[in-house]
């Protein structure tokens, strides 16, 4: 059952992984400029008006684009961190419960059906009655990607961004000596380290994705403009400061080791006090 939840895991993953590269290496989506006459809920709604405010911001900083970049990433991201600041919360929550579904998979230890049906609903009725949602790990992905789509197709729509230059690359073009995309997979690895420290096991059922993710974003750094390179390097930063400021996972390991520290010595003397009694029992046999 395990194992079979695990696969179905991957397989969601992994399909939404190869939909997005798929997407973003330039299946079926306009190539025409875009402007604030652009029909189609996607290009009016969604790509032009990042374009804009790309562009706005970009003229506010002097003619940067690649500052416009930044600063609507970093603008896109606090508009997306009560959803951040929910994932966290139901990461602390499912570490919190670990204890419970140790205790329930110890009720339930049978391989048989009627047995792993009954350790599968008290389960979900553990994470109903303390508000905690298993797949809350996945959320901020899923709306990543549409935003990721919105901004490639802003900067190779919109001219201006496009052949805009920062550093040693074109902001439309890969980056030619491949910098931007190796410190963007390094980023994501860490940024997807630190969120996952602390999970529970069955959490880290999920843990594939710290190292599906890098890969991901390396090919399309490889592949793709490095502006968006420099779009998910900044997001990035962005969710380590947030983690570390909202559910620090070192903190958290040092109080789980405490915990658990706390609970090996109580379980001890429990253990001891036990073998005292036996052997004043055994004792008083004797006499």
């Amino acid at each position: 059952m395990k194992k079979k939840k695990r696969f179905k895991q991957k397989l969601l993953i992994a399909s939404l992984v190869i939909g997005l590269m798929a997407v973003l290496s330039g299946c079926g989506y306009s190539t025409d400029p875009i402007t604030s006459e652009s029909t189609g809920f996607w290009s009016h709604y969604i790509v032009f008006p990042l374009s804009w405010t790309i562009t706005w911001f970009s003229d506010l900083f002097g003619g940067s684009y690649a500052v416009g970049i930044i600063v609507v990433t970093i603008l896109i991201r606090l508009l997306i961190m009560p959803l951040m600041i929910k994932q966290l919360k139901s990461q602390k929550a499912m570490t919190n419960l670990q204890p419970k579904i140790k205790e329930l998979q110890e009720k339930y230890s049978s391989k048989d059906n009627e047995t792993k049906q009954k350790l599968q609903q008290e389960t979900m009725r553990l994470y109903q009655e303390n508000s905690v949602n298993p797949m809350m790990g996945c959320l901020p992905l899923l709306i990543q990607m549409p935003i990721l789509l919105g901004f490639y197709q802003a900067i190779s729509r919109t001219a201006e961004i496009k052949t805009d230059s920062f550093l040693w690359m074109q902001l439309g073009n890969p980056d030619p000596y491949y910098i931007l995309p190796v410190v963007a997979a390094l980023t994501t690895f860490l940024s997807s380290k630190i969120s996952m420290m602390g999970q529970t096991q069955q959490n880290k059922s999920m843990a594939m994705i710290v190292y599906i993710m890098p890969v991901m974003i390396l090919f399309m750094g490889i592949t793709l403009p490095s502006a968006l390179a420099l779009y998910w390097i900044i997001g990035n930063v962005f969710t380590v400061f947030q983690t570390l400021l909202i559910n620090n996972p070192f903190k958290n390991k040092r109080e789980q080791e405490a915990l658990a520290a706390a609970q090996l010595a109580e379980d001890r003397l429990k253990k001891k006090a036990a073998n005292m009694k036996a052997s004043k029992k055994g004792g008083k046999k004797r006499k």
